[in-house]
Order: C-alpha cells, then sequence, then structure tokens
C-alpha cells in the first residue's frame, strides 16, 4: 500500500474534527439535519458508494423494484447520518442519559451465557449502530472487548480509539487480538467483533448469503469451538416509532466445531435480520467482492 502524505492525515484529521464539532453541539433535532446534509455530500463526492448499494441490493433482493431499492439506500445514508450524530455525542452519553439513546431486549439470552462461565461472544454486523451498541453496552452491563481494523490514517484512528474506549471498552487489533480474546473469555468476559464483510480468497470460506456465495472469515466460528464460548447475535437497530435504538440480543447460535458450517449459520442469521431491516444494513460494502475461482466479477471495477 502507498504511504499516506502527512498533509493528507491532517487534512482528513481536520475535517472529521470540524464534523464531529459541529453534530457535537445544539439540539439533537438540528443536529441529525446537518448530518443529513453531511451524508448528501457524501453521496455526491463518492457516487460509487451508492451504485454498490444498489448492484449490492439487485444481486441479494432482485424482487424489489429500483424505486424500492433506492429507498433502501435512502434509508442507508439516513442510517449513517444517526450513527454520526451518536458518535460525535460519545463523550455527553453516561450512565444518567443513556437511556434517551437505546434501550436493551432480549439481556436474559447475555445473562444466561454468563452462567456458562465460558465467556460471550457477540456476533454482531454493519447493522443499525454497532458503534453505539458496544459504547452502551460497556455503560449499562460493563466494559467489553472489542474487536477492530486500525484506520490507514493514525491521526483518525486515535481519535476514534478514543471515541470507541470512553465508556470502557478495550479495544484489540485484528491483527493481533486472539491470545488477549482468549484469555477474556476464559476470564468469562464479553467480546464483540463484527463478522459480516468480505473476505479475501485465501482468508475466507464460502457460505450462502441471500442466495449467493460470499465469501466470510470462519476466525470467528473457529474462536468459539476453541473457548466454548457462547455465541449471543446483537444488533442495535433504530426504532422510528421511539425515537432511540434498541439493542436487541437473539437467541445463542449453537456452535458445532465445525467451522464451515458454524460460519454458514452465522451468515444466515445475519442475513435474516437485514431482511427485517434493510435500510439499517451498510450496503455500500462490496460484501460479494471475492468469488469462487472461475466466476466472474459480480461489480464493475
Amino acid at each position: 500500500m502507498r504511504q499516506r502524505s502527512f498533509l493528507r492525515n491532517a487534512l482528513e484529521y481536520g475535517a472529521v474534527r470540524l464534523l464531529l464539532g459541529t453534530l457535537a453541539a445544539g439540539p439533537k433535532s438540528l443536529s441529525l439535519r446537518l448530518a443529513d446534509f453531511y451524508t448528501d455530500l457524501l453521496d455526491l463526492a463518492v457516487p460509487r458508494l451508492r451504485r454498490t448499494a444498489l448492484r449490492n441490493l439487485e444481486l441479494a433482493m432482485p424482487e424489489l423494484s429500483h424505486q424500492e431499492r433506492t429507498r433502501i439506500v435512502e434509508g442507508v445514508f439516513a442510517s449513517i447520518a444517526r450513527m454520526m450524530v451518536v458518535f460525535a455525542r460519545f463523550p455527553q452519553i453516561h450512565r444518567g442519559n443513556i437511556g434517551e439513546w437505546i434501550r436493551y431486549e432480549g439481556y436474559e439470552h447475555v445473562e444466561n451465557a454468563r452462567k456458562r462461565g465460558k465467556g460471550v461472544l457477540f456476533a454482531t454486523a454493519h447493522l443499525g449502530n454497532w458503534e453505539l451498541s458496544a459504547f452502551a453496552h460497556a455503560i449499562l452491563s460493563g466494559p467489553m472487548h472489542v474487536v477492530v481494523r486500525p484506520l490507514d490514517n493514525p491521526y483518525l484512528d486515535r481519535l476514534v480509539s478514543r471515541y470507541r474506549s470512553l465508556s470502557g471498552n478495550r479495544l484489540a487489533e485484528k491483527k493481533d487480538f486472539l491470545r488477549g480474546i482468549l484469555r477474556a473469555l476464559h476470564d468469562n468476559e464479553a467480546v464483540g467483533i463484527l463478522v459480516d464483510q468480505n473476505a479475501g480468497l485465501n482468508d475466507g470460506v464460502f457460505v450462502d448469503f441471500f442466495g449467493l456465495k460470499a465469501s466470510a472469515n470462519p476466525g470467528f466460528a473457529k474462536l468459539a469451538a476453541k473457548s466454548g464460548a457462547t455465541v449471543v447475535p446483537g444488533f442495535a437497530l433504530w426504532s422510528e416509532t421511539e425515537g432511540r435504538y434498541v439493542l436487541r440480543f437473539d437467541p445463542p447460535i449453537e456452535i458445532t466445531g465445525d467451522p464451515v458450517v458454524d460460519t454458514q449459520r452465522i451468515q444466515a442469521h445475519i442475513e435474516s435480520v437485514i431482511r427485517r431491516y434493510p435500510d439499517q444494513w451498510l450496503w455500500i460494502h462490496r460484501r460479494w467482492k471475492t468469488r469462487p475461482p472461475g466466476e466472474k466479477p459480480l461489480y464493475d471495477r
């Protein structure tokens, strides 16, 4: 990868600091309108995001009309805008006001998992507000370990890491997380991992996802089998009627010890939730980029 210039890193950092500052002040309603404006600019500046989202929906939900797909994509940008506002206000969120932003549902699945004493592995996705999900869990239940990928911009990486850690969570980078995560699970702690992204040909196994072969990393399933931890799906989903998120925990996913079978089960569950909340998933990601050997690419270069 080509080395990033200091000027580029500094400009990006300054822009993000300005964005966070403008969204952290004033009434939430005003910040949401401003965030919608920012995502409109993003949509115009990077048209490939919308093209990717529409292509993904064409592949995954061919039964939908173009108008229905477009409506979902508009919802995706609105979801990103909500996330931006909440993330900007992380320094202002605490136990006294966390209920204004999010509430629990299905927490008994987490409690039952903890009683087993082998740790809890949260299987989550870029669905709803995954940043708030981990942040709020630390406030409501206690700090957890969150596996993250470092950002390319080191200044932004430090800034985002600081925000993510404000509620007490501990961050583990994907490149060297295994030993620490196994120790945490052995100590009956909780670990959250995003498991819905495309994996490379060498790192992934192909499973069915929306009726298409998708490459998914089996590392999560292997970690669950090795540790004996309970796998609990969890997603912070936006409720329009409540005007806040609902951090919903689903019943545990049974782990067989076969990494392909278990990865398929996890991805199938994620698909089922996305189908119920399609406008809250990050369709702008090229989920089906990696193809089985011999298959043609599904995206334009």
